[in-house]
């Protein structure tokens, strides 16, 4: 049975191997408002408990089917407007979803630029172009005598106008294009050679010189690094077929069998000249755009993967951090932070004078407590660890590198001129650093994800996918933990379902004019704050010290009486069942199943009075670099090295050693069996003993492995 295109709900489920009415729920909530967040946590009945990714894809295949209506609705009136419509043109524009074909119907009837088969129009030429296509008649040459003119100076050029309309129309003609796309899916060649005189002097691209492959079996990094050597100029990029293959297949399409030798000459001429100059560039420029769509999602979904680890790395609360910047030419910036991550004081300490810095620092940790030292990875990082080691600490305080991307972006940002605009940029860096070690994802939210230094070919692809998922993965992120609304910086609590930016600054002015928030009920007070905002955003925020202590934890607002009901049944309060999760064991679901209330809802309350808090850390593990290493110089194959996992790509994890470059754990390399995937074997943050394979100092690459090693 064929699903009518504007049933987008039953589309939607098809694709996404959905029940509609899971489909159907899902869409109405959306349309009413409702974040992905808020639906996948709180609507669970009515969407069949479907989880919050897939929430996200229905939200945006809805979104591109909404957008391809739009555009078929725009073909059909200029068809239309045209005076080409037809019923049976009508019923195929109706029933296709694909918008490719949508466009090869439309191309005909597509505004034309002057190209030659429109000027050849205008000198009169189309009705000789017709006489040749029927491909019945003999003497051409006389025939287009007649056309000979003031604009058509000879019988050749009659007939090359001619020509050039019939070449417009094999381009425009859709099974001619679907048999060349079809080629082209199934056994397009993808190459890449050095352009001549091109001067790669890193060799960087020395890979894709000589590079051929299958463009379907191309692994996304390889395409996508391709095309950036295409970019820089170093590299030249095809994307082909077998012409003469594809050339004879259409010159049977086109030359009608009985049709006079004649025509059938000027017909087979014209298919090679259609083929080499419109129709093979377009089909190849959809391929490639294909290709480069499907790369990027796959770079996209690696760069969300990385950021979800990184965003989601435990905290360090309730400690007090100072926070280093290292330098060597300006010296280091530091600075004392208290255990929300307020300011205590900054100054400054250079290497060059390490008694004088040494005591700095010791007065500084002794007189605000100092608990960690998170010193940046950037440059001076390890010559400064190394001097820290040495230094007698007034107590125990433990030394952190903490990676540094994105701290200079952040210093240099609206955020940070609003929230210090009295400091300068460096002591803002030394700021980020330190508060990143205590709430990673609080102080991450503040830099454009895209500069936090992790993913691949992040500038090479598309920027508005990249944003969307990037978004979409803090999103996720920051409301799978929960904003405490009485702390949160604007930047963290616009990320908080249904709120936003402006209505974050509307929250935090109300927090400094009227106090810390003591009820989630009095967000109501603020600005701007509806009854349906407040429902998307009520159950991701906290407030820990809250009158109701239900108000500290994921259970919505709109579940607080059941709760109660709860608590009396068990013969306890509120803040009992809240606070001891022993208590949560003794509930029983099946008393409070009603019509409003399902098993998912209930198991959602339950889990939340049985779960701790969010798990924090006390220390954190710290690389035991090799200190013979200083440079690249100094790494020979052999060598077994630690390091610390700071990137993941499609292709494998770079390792932090502690020097400037960062070794490669190819895919490859990562154990004996078949890795499919390096999130199977590796995480960001994860420290690794690894052995080196080999090392090329001009190109500043180290390869290393796991083979091998215990």
């Amino acid at each position: 049975m064929r699903i009518p295109t504007t049933d987008l709900p039953s589309i939607i489920a098809k694709d996404l191997n959905l029940a509609r009415k899971q489909v159907n729920a899902t869409i109405k909530l959306l349309d009413d408002g409702a974040t992905v967040p808020f639906i996948s946590r709180y609507r669970k009945e009515a969407t069949g408990e479907l989880d919050e990714q897939m929430v996200y894809l229905i939200s945006r295949r809805l979104s591109a089917l909404r957008e391809y209506l739009k555009r078929r609705e725009f073909v059909v009136e200029q068809i239309t407007a045209a005076g080409a419509m037809t019923p049976e043109l009508a019923d195929r524009i109706e029933h296709t979803l694909d918008a490719s074909t949508l466009e090869d119907i439309y191309l005909p009837y597509k505004p034309k630029r002057r190209t030659r088969a429109e000027i050849a129009r205008e000198r009169g030429l189309e009705p000789l172009a017709k006489i040749i296509m029927a491909q019945a008649a003999t003497g051409i040459p006389a025939i287009a005598k007649k056309y000979v003119s003031a604009d058509v100076a000879s019988t050749d050029d009659a007939i090359a106008g001619a020509l050039d309309i019939i070449a417009e129309w094999m381009s425009e003609n859709e099974k001619a294009r679907n048999l060349v796309r079809a080629k082209y899916q199934r056994s397009a060649e993808f190459a890449t050679q050095k352009a001549k005189d091109a001067v790669d002097e890193r060799e960087l691209y020395a890979t894709f010189y000589d590079y051929s492959q299958p463009l379907r079996l191309v692994p996304s990094h390889r395409y996508l690094g391709a095309r950036r050597g295409e970019e820089a100029g170093i590299l030249k990029v095809s994307i082909s077929i077998n012409d003469d293959e594809m050339i004879e297949r259409l010159g049977r399409f086109f030359v009608k069998p009985g049709a006079s030798p004649e025509c059938a000459e000027l017909v087979s001429q014209t298919v090679r000249d259609a083929y080499r100059r419109l129709i093979r560039p377009s089909i190849e420029n959809e391929i490639a755009a294909s290709a480069k769509e499907k790369a990027d999602g796959a770079a996209i979904e690696n760069f969300s993967d990385n950021l979800r680890q990184l965003l989601m790395t435990p905290p360090m609360f309730g400690k007090r951090v100072m926070g280093i910047d290292p330098g060597f030419r300006s010296g280091c910036k530091v600075v004392c932070l208290d255990e929300q991550g307020n300011l205590l004081a900054d100054d400054i300490f250079n290497l060059s004078d390490p008694h004088g810095a040494a005591y700095l620092l010791c007065s500084m940790i002794s007189t605000f407590a100092i608990d960690v030292i998170a010193l940046g990875s950037g440059t001076g990082g390890r010559e400064t660890k190394r001097f820290l080691d040495d230094v007698r600490m007034p107590r125990r305080v433990q030394i952190v590198m903490v990676n540094e991307d994105g701290a200079s972006v952040y210093s240099a940002g609206e955020v940070a001129r609003e929230e210090f605009p009295d400091k300068d940029v460096t002591v803002r860096g030394a700021i980020s650093i330190g508060r990143r070690l205590q709430d990673p994802l609080a102080e991450l939210v503040k830099i454009d994800p895209k500069s936090i230094g992790v993913g691949q070919y992040q500038h090479d692809v598309d920027q508005s996918r990249l944003k969307e998922a990037l978004d979409f993965t803090v999103v996720s992120c920051v409301n799978s933990v929960g904003v405490n609304v009485n702390t949160a910086s604007p930047s963290l609590l616009g990320y908080v379902s249904g709120i936003g930016p402006a209505l974050a600054r509307y929250i935090v002015e109300y927090r400094k004019q009227n106090g810390p928030f003591r009820r989630r009920a009095d967000l109501k007070n603020v600005s701007r704050m509806g009854e349906k905002i407040f429902q998307q955003c009520a159950g991701f925020l906290r407030i820990p010290d809250a009158e109701n202590p239900l108000d500290n934890t994921a259970i919505h607002p709109e579940r607080y009486d059941l709760v109660a009901r709860m608590a009396k049944d068990l013969r306890t309060s509120t803040a009992q069942l809240v606070n001891n999760p022993a208590l949560a064991s003794n509930i029983e679901i099946a008393n409070y199943l009603d019509k409003e209330t399902g098993v998912p809802t209930l198991q959602l309350i339950i889990d939340e009075l049985s779960k701790p808090k969010r798990e924090a850390v006390d220390e954190v593990a710290n690389p035991e670099f090799d200190e013979t290493i200083k440079s690249i110089n100094d790494i020979r194959p052999g060598m077994t090295l630690t390091g610390k996992i700071n990137n993941i790509t499609a292709f494998g994890a770079f390792v932090d050693l502690g020097i400037k470059e960062n070794g490669l754990l190819h895919v490859s390399q990562m154990s004996e069996r078949f890795v499919n995937s390096p999130f199977e074997v590796v995480a960001m943050g994860q420290t690794i003993r690894a052995k080196v394979l080999e090392v090329d100092p001009l190109r500043g690459r180290i390869a290393l492995t796991l083979k091998g090693l215990d």
